[in-house]
């Protein structure tokens, strides 16, 4: 392994795309912890140090920007606007035909899909670090600190903070794009893998001197687990053997080939347990927004959702996360995966499955396994994504518990893709790759 990383430094052309890979990485943390203006550093350092953090989506959120979201720093937003961006614009592709016509046409029809989706990032970044400062000016971000926050309230000072953090979500989606062009794996991944990484430290340092070593050591095992058993199903996938007719085109003979399509188990990847984190903090947002004024009492349903709804270590907040999972992975499957496009595919070209019919058999039997094989890929997300709010439950550990939920499941699979690209470009140039 030591002898493939010299090889990979060895080679000039990837030296400098992996320096170049560095370079970017360590400019995005450093924009982590250099204050946006306007906010009293000092007051952030010591509300964080006192433990009270908001949850639910800040968490999600915060945990993208590595920190960097409640220090309300100038890459506060994280990559979390492109993240949605990029997501409403797939889902778009279902409910405008114009963005699906723009996604057929292949690469000229993608780089404008790209645009739109730039330009999005840029409309959420705005609509974010307005809330993000609304919360931070009002307190309800650090909700157990009376500290303030950003001690000058005045118009022009919030105007340069809102603006300041809608540019630093701009330049990190600038930065994710150089990476992707003239680095080592893509731009935007590896920036989320970064943020992920960078909090594992604080993690496991505050289960050492609050738990101790025993319970420090136990996290460790379970974490090496979880790590294996998530790269096994990452990698596991039904593969659907195709088979391609023999045509003659003038004198020449193509086709006759085998090959297959390969159905991961988890197709979805990790966009289900963020779908479903937004989801459950809607319930919890929405009761913040119907609190009772001084004297009055509280309604029943904004109760039942204080009590229920905003604790991830209630039963019920854990039996709806499991189910609104499942349900996601079905939902973004069903519109990233089409069979029948798929079929028409084959049969344009010559393919069919052995054994089954071309058009709408071979169609409805991808659909089959389809079903079958998201099923198991469904409950695997759940049962990881449930890993730290059990954490919760036995160890007291907070919601960022290093090993499991949505930071292992990023971090596994950027690792993997990473890891494949150097290792096919080693391959190009030395005949041996990366991995043996």
């Amino acid at each position: 392994m030591l002898s493939a990383f010299g090889r990979a430094f060895r080679t000039p052309d990837l030296r400098r795309k992996l320096l170049f890979t560095l370079g970017i990485i360590t400019i995005f943390r450093l924009g982590a912890f250099i204050p946006s203006p306007g906010v009293n550093y000092q007051n952030v350092q010591q509300c964080l140090s006192s433990g009270q953090t908001a949850g639910g989506l800040y968490q999600l959120v915060n945990l993208f920007s590595g920190g960097a979201l409640l220090q309300v720093s100038i890459f506060a937003l994280g990559i979390m606007p492109y993240i949605t961006a990029s997501i409403i614009v797939q889902l778009l592709r279902v409910v405008i035909p114009r963005f699906q016509q723009l996604y057929e046409e292949g690469a000229s029809g993608q780089s404008k899909l790209t645009q739109y989706t730039r330009y999005l990032t840029i409309a959420l970044g705005l609509l974010n670090a307005t809330t993000l400062v609304s919360l931070a000016r009002s307190g309800q971000l650090l909700p157990g600190c009376a500290l303030p926050i950003i001690p000058d309230s005045s118009v022009i000072t919030t105007i340069l903070l809102i603006i300041t953090l809608t540019a630093g979500t701009g330049l990190i989606m600038w930065m994710g794009e150089l990476v992707t062009e003239k680095g080592v794996g893509n731009g935007m991944s590896l920036l989320i893998f970064t943020s992920i990484a960078a909090t594992f430290p604080t993690s496991l340092g505050a289960i050492w001197s609050s738990q101790g070593p025993g319970t420090f050591f136990m996290v460790l095992a379970i974490g090496l687990v979880t790590v294996g058993l998530v790269v096994f199903v990452e990698q596991s996938q039904r593969r659907v053997p195709v088979q391609y007719a023999k045509r003659m085109i003038g004198r020449r003979t193509v086709g006759g080939t085998s090959t297959y399509i390969p159905i991961k188990v988890n197709m979805a990847g990790v966009i289900p347990v963020i779908f479903a984190s937004s989801m459950l903090y809607l319930p919890g947002l929405i009761s913040q927004f119907n609190q009772p004024r001084a004297g009055e009492p509280l309604q029943p349903w904004v109760e039942w959702i204080n009590n229920n709804l905003t604790r991830g270590d209630h039963p019920i907040y854990m039996a709806l996360y499991f189910a609104m999972i499942v349900f996601f992975t079905y939902f973004y499957v069903a519109i990233t995966f089409n069979p029948e496009e798929v079929s028409d595919n084959m049969k344009k070209y010559g393919g069919f499955i052995p054994g089954i019919r071309a058009g709408k058999p071979t169609a409805d039997y991808l659909q089959y396994v389809l079903s079958r094989i998201t099923l198991p890929g469904a409950l695997y997300l759940g049962f990881v994504a449930l890993i730290p709010l059990v954490a919760l439950v036995l160890i007291n550990a907070n919601q960022n518990f290093p090993f499991g939920g949505t930071s292992i499941l990023i971090m596994v699979g950027v690792g993997l893709e990473t890891v494949k690209q150097i290792d096919a470009q080693l391959q190009q140039r030395h005949y041996e790759g990366l991995l043996r």
